[in-house]
């Protein structure tokens, strides 16, 4: 490949094209025809010697390599815009939305605030909550137009914590702890456990609620247990945590809540809730965002907003609790 003669343009349609895995879409997006993105394709093809997509039914499918450079080509892109059109931000004129991925019993406690916020400083500034669909959002936040992912997220704290530690290569996503919350064991007023001591036998005995975002049928509470040579029964997955709630008041499943969810709405009125009969370690709540994103004015703006809200959501939540 040729790198001189390349036609930069290539590549904010080719960065179009995967985003929206649709041609129409995206010239529509580009304000260009069709007919031009597929020959831009054609052009990019022929300098980097892969198909890059092919048509599936609903709109196209990146090949390996087309997924190897995206990615670098989103970053440089993103870097060249900031070099060239500066983010200058003042909330109380800014035109702009934001994209955040948070479970729903996080998002209970910090949209709340956080539109307070928003109302009070910058009203031309709109929010689009997403549902966490895994405990790992670096891809997302990597591929697509996602600004901040919120929630408990092991696997990928720990691959950011160990980089900054022993840095190999520059790990492209970032974050910040939020606050740690504590889970608890939840059941309708009437189940068969709720008079009495709620012991592990009794506990792993029962049937059992899970809420995953992934779909996966085992969690860290499964993970707690394993380490004690137990496990539980798992009746019910779903994703979640208003929906768990919603079904435990009306069965005899048990399922295990974030406490400061369950307290900041008042729905530990409508519960038993008990303590784990086991050690599990405190719940991170980390806010991540992607490295291009980091020295930008409006991110700035966001990622202090979303601190604030978690500062003021939590001691709210607290309050309730005591």
């Amino acid at each position: 490949m040729n790198f001189r003669t390349l036609d930069l343009n290539l590549l904010r349609v080719f960065d179009e094209v995967m985003a929206e895995r649709n041609l129409t879409r995206a010239a529509r997006n580009l304000s260009i025809t069709q007919p031009a993105i597929s020959n831009a394709l054609k052009r990019l093809r022929e300098h980097v010697g892969d198909e890059l997509v092919v048509r599936i039914a609903q709109g196209v499918q990146p090949t390996p390599l087309a997924e190897k450079l995206w990615p670098v080509v989103r970053d440089t892109l993103a870097q060249l815009h900031a070099a060239m059109v500066p983010d200058r931000f003042d909330p109380s004129t800014a035109v702009r939305s934001f994209q955040l991925a948070m479970a729903d019993a996080t998002a209970a406690l910090l949209i709340p605030p956080l539109i307070r916020r928003i109302e009070s400083q910058a009203s031309g500034i709109t929010l689009r909550v997403l549902p966490l669909t895994t405990r790992d959002p670096r891809v997302l936040l990597s591929s697509t137009d996602l600004d901040l992912a919120v929630g408990y997220f092991p696997v990928a704290t720990a691959a950011i914590t160990l980089n900054h530690m022993q840095p190999s290569e520059a790990e492209p996503t970032l974050l910040e702890r939020l606050y740690d919350g504590e889970y608890v064991c939840v059941m309708r007023h009437n189940h068969p456990l709720a008079h009495r001591k709620l012991t592990l036998d009794a506990y792993c005995e029962a049937h059992h609620l899970l809420v995953s975002f992934s779909g996966r049928p085992f969690g860290f509470i499964d993970e707690a247990l394993a380490g004690l040579h137990r496990s539980r029964r798992i009746t019910l997955t779903v994703n979640q945590f208003f929906t768990a709630g919603r079904v435990v008041a009306q069965s005899d499943l048990l399922t295990v809540l974030p406490k400061h969810f369950l307290y900041s709405n008042g729905m530990h009125q409508d519960f038993t809730v008990r303590a784990l009969p086991f050690k599990v370690d405190p719940v991170h709540v980390d806010m991540l965002w992607h490295r291009r994103q980091h020295s930008r004015p409006s991110h700035e703006w966001l990622r202090n907003a979303v601190i604030l809200a978690a500062q003021e959501g939590f001691t709210e939540a607290r309050s309730a609790i005591h």
